[in-house]
C-alpha cells in the first residue's frame, strides 16, 4: 500500500525546535549484529527445494522435508538473536526460556542429514549434518545461558515485572499496528516516540521492581487507553483525513509522553536519594568505628613544609594529636 511522506519540508511539515518532543528521533527496532546472516541458511536449503521436483516420491519428500528443516532453523535462529539483541539491551534481564539458536543449529544440522542422506550412505549424511550443526553454532554464537544484573532480586518480583512489562508491550504493538493502517509516516514516527519514552519507564521498572506499585497504572491503564484511544482515532482519520482529529490525537501523545517521562525522572530522583542516604549512613558507620574518611586522610598528608618522607609522616602525627 503506498504510504505518504512526511518531512521537513512536505506541505503538511512544520518547523520544529529542540524543545519540541516531536523533534526527538524514535529508536529503532533492537536488531542483532549478526542478524543479516540468517538469510543465507535459507539460501543454502534451496537445492533441496529446487531438485524435489522430478524425482522418485521418496525423494521428494526428502528433499522437502531437508528444506523445511533448514527454514524453520532460519527462523528459530533469527528469533534467537532478537531474543539476545533484547537480552543485551537489558541492564537486568532473565536468559532465553528457549535456548531458540542451539534448536537453530540442531535443525540445521538435520536438514543437511536428511538432504544428504543417500541409500548406503547414511554415516556421510550423518557426518555433514554434524558438520553443518557446529558450523551454524560458530557463525550465530550460543544463547545467553544466565541471568543478567539479578544479583540479590526477589524472583517474585521480578516475575511481576516482566509480566506487567509484556502487557505494556502489548498495547503499544497495538497501537503501532492500528497506526499503520493510516499510511502515514509521520504518525508512525510519533508513535514510535512515544514508545521509546515508555521503554524508559520499563528499564527503570525493571532495574528497580520496588517501583512497580507506583508504575502500574502507567504500565497497564493508561497504556490501555492509550491503544483505544489510537485504535479510534485511526478508524475516524482513515475515513475523514481531518486535521483537527490529528491535532487532539498528536497532542494526546505529548501529554502522555510528558506524563510518563516525568514518572521516570521522579523513579530516577528517588533513587538518587536512596544512594545519597546509603553514602551518608555508611561514612556514619566508618566514623564510629573510627575510620577516617579519604579527604581526611588526604588532608593529613599534606604538608607545605615537609620535605622528606620522615617530615611528612610527623607533620601527619602532629595533625592527628591536634584532632
Amino acid at each position: 500500500m503506498a504510504q505518504r511522506y512526511g518531512g521537513k519540508y512536505s506541505p503538511d511539515g512544520q518547523q520544529r525546535g529542540p524543545g519540541d518532543p516531536q523533534a526527538v528521533q524514535p529508536m529503532g527496532a533492537m536488531r542483532h549484529a549478526l542478524e543479516s546472516r540468517v538469510k543465507w541458511v535459507t539460501i543454502a536449503a534451496s537445492p533441496f527445494l529446487l531438485g524435489a521436483f522430478g524425482q522418485t516420491p521418496t525423494g521428494l519428500v526428502t528433499d522437502l522435508a531437508a528444506f523445511g528443516t533448514m527454514a524453520l532453523a532460519g527462523w528459530l535462529t533469527r528469533e534467537g538473536l532478537q531474543a539476545q539483541a533484547a537480552y543485551e539491551a537489558r541492564r537486568v534481564a532473565k536468559r532465553p526460556a528457549f535456548p531458540r539458536k542451539l534448536f537453530g543449529s540442531v535443525l540445521t544440522g538435520l536438514g543437511l542429514a536428511v538432504g544428504a542422506a543417500e541409500p548406503g550412505a547414511y554415516a556421510d549424511g550423518a557426518l555433514i549434518g554434524m558438520a553443518g550443526a557446529a558450523l551454524h553454532w560458530l557463525s550465530f554464537g550460543p544463547d545467553p545461558m544466565r541471568d543478567k544484573g539479578m544479583e540479590g532480586v526477589d524472583s517474585f518480583q521480578q516475575d511481576r515485572v516482566a509480566r506487567m512489562v509484556g502487557e505494556g508491550q502489548r498495547y503499544l504493538d497495538g497501537m503501532k499496528e492500528a497506526v499503520l493502517r493510516t499510511g502515514d509516516r509521520r504518525l508512525e514516527s510519533r508513535v514510535s516516540m512515544f514508545e521509546a519514552t515508555v521503554h524508559d519507564l520499563f528499564r527503570q521498572v525493571e532495574q528497580n521492581p520496588e517501583d512497580l506499585s507506583a508504575a502500574r497504572r502507567y504500565m497497564g491503564v493508561y497504556l490501555m487507553g492509550a491503544r483505544d484511544a489510537t485504535v479510534k482515532f485511526v478508524d475516524v482519520y482513515s475515513q475523514t483525513r481531518d486535521a483537527r482529529t490529528r491535532e487532539d490525537y498528536e497532542a494526546l501523545l505529548a501529554d502522555l509522553e510528558t506524563n510518563f517521562a516525568a514518572r521516570t525522572g521522579a523513579f530516577l530522583d528517588g533513587s538518587r536519594t536512596d544512594l545519597d542516604i546509603e553514602i551518608q549512613v555508611l561514612r556514619d558507620r566508618l566514623a564510629r568505628e573510627g575510620v577516617d574518611s579519604p579527604e581526611r586522610a588526604a588532608t593529613a598528608l599534606e604538608s607545605q613544609d615537609a620535605v622528606t618522607m620522615d617530615e611528612l609522616l610527623r607533620a601527619r602525627d602532629k595533625a592527628e594529636t591536634k584532632s
